[in-house]
């Protein structure tokens, strides 16, 4: 006779299709434990350094004391945020960091789209790759250097003055008038980053077939059209992950660029959250507030980053998740 064996109340069997998927993805990753390998020291570098740390956030609860260490230091709850919240700089703060940061992606996304459009139409190789070597260029540049080179270009007898007064114009005191701090920051971001960013984009561009392209040319169409009918919708995929990426960097934007630009006559428009942080934190030692600053910034920017890695899925089917 055959004896059933019955399985406890308590201890479900697995279906087989759970069991199938779990093998077979072990399976995968022993044939591919080369690749797996190569991830381990990112995955470690991740965990050590970006991790591990998080635990920091704790100290914006606190009344943080160097001498009490992080878990014997006083909890204050959310007191550091309201002081934030009711400080007269909130506002002030929050704008520069906004503008700053949508200016900047307004016109930092779509130009090295616009740029990368028209190297692909290039034809002579020579002039594409100088064009290439000029534009790329600036990005190898520090960014001591670049605001030294504003500086010097925009300063009160440079070369952008000089100009001004050859026809017959006052000079202009850009690094000491506020309203020209946002002009300067975003035109010079744009002088080093547009050509680098580029690259990725025509990355794209050259996985598109030249079968494609004459094909529409057999079809009549002209350039604008192919740029519109076949180059855009290739790379719009890409353009819409670094979209998602760009947004969810919009509250970061360059610290050092920031501080380095500022003087004591444009700091009411150069101001932003980070060089705030770095100023309270570091300068005047109110560690937790500072933490609680920048924990706020943190938080704005995971919202920006969901709200658009979803309407971007919506809309065009890509996204981070």
């Amino acid at each position: 006779m055959e004896t059933k064996v019955k399985t406890l109340p308590w201890r479900k069997a697995k279906p087989k299709s759970e069991l199938k998927v779990k093998s077979s993805s072990k399976k995968k990753i022993w044939q591919n434990y080369e690749l797996y390998l190569f991830l381990l020291p990112t995955i470690i570098y991740f965990i050590i350094f970006h991790y591990i740390p998080m635990y920091g956030i704790l100290i914006a609860f606190q009344d943080y004391m160097p001498t009490q260490g992080v878990w014997g230091s006083p909890w204050v709850g959310f007191e550091h945020f309201i002081r934030f919240f009711n400080s007269y700089q909130f506002w002030n703060l929050l704008e520069n960091t906004l503008e700053l940061s949508f200016f900047q992606l307004l016109f930092g996304f779509p130009l090295p789209i616009i740029v990368a459009l028209l190297l692909n139409q290039l034809r002579n190789q020579k002039y594409k790759k100088f064009v290439q070597t000029v534009i790329y260029a600036p990005h190898f540049i520090s960014v001591v250097v670049l605001v030294g080179m504003v500086y010097v270009f925009f300063s009160p007898n440079g070369l952008i003055n000089n100009f001004i007064m050859i026809f017959g114009g006052d000079p202009i005191y850009f690094m000491s008038e506020a309203s020209w701090f946002k002009p300067l920051y975003i035109s010079s971001g744009l002088w080093q980053e547009t050509g680098w960013a580029a690259i990725i984009y025509l990355a794209a561009l050259a996985g598109v077939s030249p079968e494609v392209h004459e094909a529409a040319i057999m079809d009549g169409a002209s350039k604008m059209q192919r740029i519109r009918h076949v180059d855009i919708p290739a790379i719009m995929p890409t353009a819409m992950i670094l979209l998602v990426l760009s947004v969810g960097n919009l509250m970061n934007i360059g610290f050092e660029k920031a501080y380095l630009m500022q003087t004591p006559l444009n700091v009411s428009a150069g101001e932003i959250i980070p060089t705030y942080v770095y100023k309270v934190g570091l300068q005047s030692a109110q560690y937790s507030f500072a933490a609680a600053v920048g924990l706020f910034n943190a938080i704005i920017n995971f919202i920006l980053l969901w709200a658009v890695n979803r309407a971007a899925k919506k809309l065009s089917g890509s996204g981070l998740w």
